[in-house]
């Protein structure tokens, strides 16, 4: 019997990020684990953007759409959509320690150099704080017609 009951599967909505999501769909199918689909979303920078956020139809409702798009059919443990505000890094460590998460599943960019310096690598971090396994795939993942079944 499998450890892991409950994967966290934080997302960007970027390219790296969505071709990550078959993959945490079939870990959590082919382990009978639920699944966490969390986006977090920065807070406003200043009194306007937080006055264009209250719009019913705005913002976080835009966000809810695009986070809604992450289906998974066949995943026995069921899957849970979560909007956040906050640090990237913190309130997912944060989910992932409230919810008592086996497993973080999650893409990386790949960053290096300067722009790594810049910009971070929430990823890198999550990897060095979390307090449960941490699976990051950089490349695009595809999925083979055989990886469709359980194995």
């Amino acid at each position: 019997m499998s450890s892991i009951r409950t994967i966290l599967y934080p997302t960007d909505f970027s390219e790296t990020a969505e071709q990550t999501y078959p993959f945490a769909c079939s870990l959590a199918r082919d382990l009978g684990a639920s699944l966490i689909v969390l986006h977090v979303y920065p807070p406003p920078l200043d009194h306007s953007e937080a006055v264009a956020r209250r719009d019913p139809d705005g913002y976080e409702e835009d966000l809810w759409r695009m986070l809604k798009r992450y289906e998974a059919p066949g995943v026995a443990g069921g899957v849970t959509h979560r909007l956040e505000e906050g640090d990237a890094v913190e309130t997912i460590l944060r989910v992932a320690r409230e919810a008592n998460c086996d497993l973080i599943v999650m893409g990386t960019h790949g960053r290096s150099g300067l722009s790594r310096m810049l910009l971070g690598s929430v990823a890198e971090k999550i990897l060095r704080k979390a307090s449960c396994p941490v699976l990051t795939l950089k490349k695009p993942f595809s999925t083979p017609e055989s990886a469709k079944e359980p194995a």
